[in-house]
């Protein structure tokens, strides 16, 4: 559980107490009590079997793989994928891969539906890249139509490893990551993927700066 989801419960637990003294209706205090058990459910946190194959380069997110495409980029072609958090998703965010943060940068935005294409350039988000050992792939936490807080617990310079929790975005939301010419693809369009657990795609080249990611 991320502990945010105990600080709304607990402020809806003081209004339904308040509720109570002062009118003594079951009807009126079941709705904050309602909603305090759904940001509990809502900030869930569950433990994740990370793969272990060397590379593998996992989901950052739960949601459903909106998109799936090649773009070209001033490094040459990469892989972009999409992917949508409805408000019943698992909000935790992971790292894709084991290696050293090289950028974490925070931009203000709009805050225009997750599944708007525009909303990759204008919502706002925070790009993330880290260097696997000789390639580098970029993330982007975007923040959606109800998602109004990103956050993010690294800085550059920091280790982390596949699968690790580094944050998380509040209610609907969208996570786009970039990767390397060099992979394999395993999902698909309309895939549903787990933060830490799915396989997005496998690294299949020798692992060298020219393999490096441009940033989305």
């Amino acid at each position: 559980m991320v502990r945010d989801g105990y600080f709304y419960a607990l402020g809806l637990g003081v209004v339904a107490a308040a509720v109570w003294l002062l009118t003594h209706s079951y009807l009126l205090v079941a709705l904050p009590l309602l909603l305090a058990a759904f940001f509990l459910w809502f900030f869930r946190d569950p433990e994740r079997r990370i793969p272990s194959g060397s590379g593998a380069i996992v989901s950052p997110a739960d949601g459903v793989v909106t998109d799936a495409e090649w773009i070209e980029t001033v490094s040459g072609s990469r892989l972009r994928l999409s992917i949508f958090l409805s408000v019943f998703n698992v909000h935790v965010n992971r790292s894709p891969v084991s290696g050293t943060v090289r950028l974490v940068e925070f931009r203000k935005g709009q805050f225009l539906n997750a599944m708007n294409a525009e909303c990759v350039l204008n919502n706002e988000q925070t790009l993330i890249v880290v260097d696997a050992g000789g390639y580098e792939v970029s993330f982007k936490q975007i923040a959606g139509l109800l998602a109004r807080r990103i956050v993010c617990n690294l800085k550059a310079g920091d280790r982390v490893e596949r699968g690790q929790r580094i944050g998380l975005i509040k209610f609907g939301s969208r996570v786009d990551v970039l990767l390397p010419a060099e992979v394999n693809l395993m999902v698909k369009k309309g895939m549903r993927v787990r933060g830490g657990s799915t396989v997005l795609a496998e690294f299949t080249g020798n692992a060298n700066p020219s393999n490096t990611a441009a940033v989305i």
